[in-house]
């Protein structure tokens, strides 16, 4: 029986944009002016140039994890200059699934010894590297994709074909494509020759060794050719490596290519290495001043006591003024120079230590509290008058209160701190420290491989240990209990993270006799060596 009204065949319909407004492709303008805005939109191409040649268009099918890219010629039978440009638009679109692409094909098979697909010009040196290690780079991508467009007439069908064979694991079969020439000019001087054929040596080989030596400029290589694997890889690398001698120029490579890991890693290196390790070699003066700023203000900095602090700031300002000096000197060497500065204003106040003040406003000077540092400190012309009479003044008004720190509130920011730095040979270690006639022994203990313990107890000023901090006009505290306000903070390096143990901040009435002349004990378990322990505290008034 004959239908009476047969349906016609429908034409096929599809989205443009991210909206549900449809166009028929047999129509590509038909009046509906905001469609086809929003399918300019969405393939990256000019609004304008298509309304000039409505019959060349493209789309993109994604399929799962495949992508095919399929194209609507023009009539002419021949993409146009402009369409062709609108495909080059769209490649932050597909880079990043090319690259998927061929890393997932790449994982389970060798690499390739035949003749290669392109010829990379740069360095003076010509390149010769095959397609899928290519397109691990984004950059040589980007270049590829620009030279097959100019090269050939139907550059997405020869690509198609390329991605076809690698997803179908044909990669012999597929027909030879035309040896393609790329140039890249690099202008980063940290960029080597053998920098950057270690770079793209690593695009065939996922493990390809790589010099210290040479890392920066792997580094720097894997930068501009973005080739993201390798660039992490070196990152890590130069965070677990970082030593004295390198601390430099990881940390300005870290800044220059805006990569926070590595700054972020050279500053809490630096927090707890700058007195113990630092402090003690020449590379001290190669610190940069933004660095060790950073580094000074941070709560986490570990230091024996705020006086050696004191000597590695002063000692890294004498190397910046002495640049032939190539060893380092004594501290009798650096406190000579700076006496023998003129007397007329101290060394703060000279147009010379003018951009140094944020350094040393960070130092806690009322941690210093012995007679002979003060006498040091006045007589060497360095501070500023009136930063030495507020100290003094403090540390008057203390003992005449009986230790009570009214000029110190903030336990994070402004507490007297000292430190143990424990390392492998020892199974106990300790330290006395006296402060406004108080006594205390900071001490560590190793119980075994993994697990050590510390804390503070107050001393009697008649112990033996004492005999060389009480001299014969040091004050002596007979108050029975002295209100303490501490905490006690481990730090150890394990597989190039830091492990942080602490007691947090802790209210404590320290006595003379037991249980109350201990504080409480700080318990860590740790596989890292050194451990780098800090102990923090303030009088309270009480």
């Amino acid at each position: 029986m004959k239908m009476l009204n047969p349906h016609k065949p429908r034409l096929e319909r599809r989205i443009a944009g991210a909206t549900n407004r449809w166009r028929l492709p047999r129509q590509p303008v038909s009046g509906d002016l905001l469609a086809l805005s929003q399918l300019c939109k969405a393939l990256s191409i000019d609004f304008d140039e298509a309304l000039k040649n409505p019959h060349s268009r493209m789309k993109i099918v994604f399929m799962g994890k495949h992508l095919t890219f399929v194209i609507i010629q023009s009539l002419n039978g021949y993409l146009s200059s402009t369409c062709m440009m609108a495909m080059l638009g769209l490649q932050q679109l597909y880079v990043s699934q090319i690259q998927k692409i061929f890393s997932e094909n790449l994982k389970n098979k060798a690499v390739q010894n035949g003749e290669a697909d392109v010829i990379l010009e740069c360095l003076g040196f010509k390149w010769e590297l095959h397609q899928p290690q290519l397109f691990q780079s984004k950059t040589l991508t980007k270049l590829y994709l620009g030279a097959l467009a100019r090269a050939t007439t139907s550059p997405v069908k020869e690509l198609e074909k390329l991605l076809q064979a690698h997803l179908t694991g044909k990669i012999k079969e597929r027909p030879p494509v035309k040896k393609m020439i790329i140039s890249l000019k690099i202008n980063d001087p940290l960029v080597t020759k053998v920098a950057f054929a270690t770079a793209l040596k690593n695009l065939y080989m996922s493990e390809a060794e790589i010099n210290m030596d040479d890392m920066l400029g792997v580094l720097a290589s894997a930068h501009i050719l973005q080739f993201s694997t390798l660039f992490q890889r070196c990152v890590a690398m130069m965070m677990s490596g970082l030593t004295p001698s390198t601390i430099k120029n990881v940390y300005l490579a870290g800044c220059k290519y805006k990569e926070e890991q590595l700054t972020t890693a050279c500053e809490k290196w630096l927090e707890m290495n700058l007195v113990p390790l630092v402090g003690t070699q020449i590379h001290l003066r190669k610190i940069p001043q933004e660095l060790l700023h950073k580094v000074l203000k941070s709560p986490r900095l570990f230091t024996f006591s705020e006086f050696h602090l004191l000597k590695i700031l002063l000692l890294w300002v004498y190397l910046q003024l002495n640049h032939k000096i190539q060893t380092i000197p004594t501290y009798e060497t650096v406190l000579a120079f700076f006496i023998s500065c003129p007397r007329k204003s101290s060394f703060l106040d000279r147009d010379t230590g003018q951009s140094l003040i944020p350094l040393f406003l960070c130092l806690r000077l009322h941690g210093i509290t012995k007679g002979k540092d003060l006498e040091e400190l006045r007589h060497m012309n360095f501070f500023p008058e009136s930063w030495l009479v507020r100290v003094i003044a403090n540390h008057y008004h203390a003992l005449e209160s009986g230790g009570d720190m009214a000029h110190v509130k903030d336990l994070t920011a402004q507490a007297v701190r000292f430190g143990l730095f424990f390392s492998q040979e020892y199974t106990t270690f300790s330290k006395m420290i006296a402060i406004y006639g108080f006594f205390f022994e900071i001490k560590g203990t190793k119980h075994d491989t993994t697990s050590y313990s510390f804390y503070m107890q107050r001393m009697r000023h008649t112990d033996v240990e004492f005999s060389s901090l009480v001299s014969e006009h040091g004050p002596v505290s007979l108050r029975a209990e002295r209100l303490v306000k501490y905490e006690i903070r481990a730090q150890a390096l394990v597989d190039g993270k830091w492990q942080e143990f602490r007691t947090g901040q802790i209210m404590q009435k320290f006595g003379l006799i037991k249980p109350s002349c201990k504080s409480h004990v700080l318990k860590v378990q740790t596989v890292g060596i050194p451990i780098y322990a800090s102990f923090s505290f303030i009088f309270p008034i009480s």
